[in-house]
Order: C-alpha cells, then sequence, then structure tokens
C-alpha cells in the first residue's frame, strides 16, 4: 500500500499485480479471518484507487516450492526463490503491458531471508530485472534506478526506510489516511509451523491417493483442504479431515465427489472427508471420531457416504476423547 502510494503521490499510473499460487495471493486464505479485509489485494487496491490483476501462477509456482534454488527458511518457506519469481513474472507483465518500470514495497532489514542487501541485490539480477525495480520505501539505501535516473521518479521524494522497525511505515500510513491494512507478520502460508507440517505429512505419508511416499507433487485441492479443519491420521494409510464450524462443512461439502464423507444423522457435528483406502473396520473408527467431534450422547446414527455407491447408516458409539490420541493430529 505504502510503495504504491509514493509513487502514486508523484502523478504516475501504478496498476497493481497480485501472484495466487494457492499458498498466497487473493484466496490463498479459504475461511476468511476475522478482519474481512486482511490480506486481501483487491480490497487494498480499492482503497489505493488503483486496477488489479491477479495471475494465477499455481502450476508454474510448483517448480519454486518444490526445488529452491536458494533452499527453505524455517518452515517451507522458499522466500528468496519466490521473490526472484514474482519479480520475474512482474517483468514479463510490465513488457507485455507497455509498463515502465516494476516496484515494490520491500524494506531492506526487515526479512531476514529474502530483504538483506545482499538478497535483494540476487532478487534484482536474477530476475533480470536489475534498474527496472525500484522499492520506493528504501530506495535512498540503492543506486539510482531507470526511473530515477531518467526524470520518471522524483528520487528526493522517496524514502530511506530500514530495519524491521514498522513505526516509520505505521507513522506514514497515518499520513495518508489509511486506517486498516494487514499486519506486518503472515500472508504466507508456507511460513506457518502448522501448515508446513501438514505439506510434510502430505508429501511422506503413503496413502491411496498418493501411491509414492517420496513424490512431492501436490494438486491444488490438496492444498486448500490443508487450510480448513483438524486433521487427524488414526492409521498410516489414511486420515481424516474434520469441519471445525459451519463454513468449513460448506467448504468440505465441495470435496464430496471425491473422498469418501461422514456425518452424524441426528445431532449437529461435522462433516468428515476420508483420504485414503480404509477397510470396513477403520471406516467404523472414522464414524466414531466423527461422532466423538458431535453433539451426540450414546449411540448415534452416522451416515456414510462412500465413492459412487449409494449412502448408507451405521449404528456406532462416539470414541471417548481420551481414545483420540494427540499422535493422529497433524
Amino acid at each position: 500500500m505504502l510503495a504504491a502510494k509514493v509513487i502514486l503521490e508523484q502523478g504516475i499510473h501504478v496498476e497493481g499485480l497480485n501472484f495466487y499460487s494457492g499458498f498466497f495471493g487473493v484466496g490463498s486464505k479459504i475461511i476468511s479471518a476475522k478482519n474481512p479485509n486482511y490480506n486481501n489485494a483487491q480490497w487494498i487496491a480499492d482503497q489505493l484507487g488503483i486496477k488489479l490483476h491477479v495471475i494465477d501462477v499455481v502450476e508454474e509456482f510448483k517448480d519454486v516450492f518444490l526445488n529452491p534454488k536458494y533452499g527453505y527458511g524455517s518452515q517451507l518457506n522458499p522466500c528468496l526463490d519466490c521473490k526472484i519469481f514474482i519479480v520475474k513474472k512482474a517483468l514479463e507483465w510490465m513488457r507485455q503491458n507497455n509498463f515502465d518500470f516494476v516496484i515494490s514495497g520491500e524494506v531492506i532489514g526487515q526479512r531476514p531471508m529474502s530483504q538483506r542487501r545482499d538478497t535483494m541485490n540476487v532478487v534484482k539480477r536474477d530476475s533480470g530485472a536489475e534498474d527496472l525495480l525500484l522499492r520506493p520505501l528504501c530506495a535512498k539505501h540503492f543506486p539510482e534506478t531507470k526511473a530515477e535516473r531518467e526524470g520518471w521518479v522524483a528520487r528526493e521524494k522517496l524514502l530511506d526506510f530500514v530495519g524491521r522497525d514498522r513505526k516509520p511505515q505505521i507513522a506514514l500510513a497515518a499520513k495518508y489516511g489509511f486506517k486498516h491494512f494487514p499486519q506486518p507478520a503472515g500472508g504466507c502460508l508456507l511460513t506457518e509451523p502448522n501448515f508446513a507440517a501438514r505439506i510434510k505429512d502430505l508429501w511422506n505419508r503413503v496413502g491411496a491417493r498418493r501411491a509414492v511416499p517420496k513424490n512431492k507433487d501436490y494438486t491444488l485441492d490438496e492444498i486448500n483442504l490443508l487450510k480448513v479443519g483438524r486433521h487427524l491420521r488414526p492409521r498410516p494409510h489414511f486420515k481424516l479431515i474434520i469441519g471445525r464450524d459451519q463454513k468449513e462443512n460448506e467448504f468440505l461439502e465441495r470435496f464430496q465427489d471425491k473422498y469418501i464423507s461422514l456425518h452424524c444423522v441426528d445431532f449437529p457435528g461435522p462433516l468428515v472427508l476420508v483420504d485414503g483406502e480404509v477397510t470396513a473396520e477403520e471406516l467404523k473408527l472414522a464414524a466414531q471420531i466423527t461422532a466423538r467431534f458431535s453433539k451426540a450422547q450414546g449411540e448415534v446414527l452416522a451416515q456414510i457416504d462412500p465413492l459412487q455407491k449409494q449412502p448408507y447408516q451405521l449404528k456406532i458409539k462416539p470414541l471417548a476423547m481420551q481414545e483420540v490420541l494427540l499422535d493422529w493430529y497433524v
């Protein structure tokens, strides 16, 4: 928001690019946060009065994520490779649409992996952007870019922010009248420990839908399912995805044609998807777990919807809470 506003204030036409990978970008979080404007690129573009272009990079991003040249951060975040990829894509869009340069909101020293002076220079070099990349918030710490040399942008109106302290940015936001904006941390699911653990589980466990455990490929549906519900793996070859509220249940309903699903008939409770092949006895266990997370008391009917078969009901007793092992949680 701030980087765009600094350039807009100089009378320069700016348009926004938002790259959707499944891990970041518009719609990266299926269930919205308490603040519906959190990390919402379209909402931000509206506050700035600029046009936003959402670009799907789901398939292209796979190689960046699975084979990062510069490795991962503390979780499964290939931040440096990701920045290079995004700037490269922005540069392509810039040339295809007759724009003159690319701007980003980076601040030198703000992120330990991708926003050090040396790595910011790597992004500039490896993306091919070189001096077509302008970082308005910390531009005075770097040599002049083409936009400055050509007089398109007044360097004296650019900024010299540095370090992890966000107070200068918050003060600038107040000056521009921005009362709502994303929090400084977060935004990319790959930095979140719990989400990274679920991806590792997706890769490392042998399931019917993933016969080769070392195959690190993934589908967008698989990634989206990692974002919702409780994930329990009672056995190595299957796991359960358990809705935690009505919104999550409604989201999981979209996948009932691809997964066995369960729910309690006469009591409020979760919709549960079964990922993997299960025996009749294991399906009974899944039904008992489903009942455990419902409002059921005593024996209840659990409805099971197998793939391409007639739904049927099973009378079961809910699993006791102490029998739902912590080791099952992903």
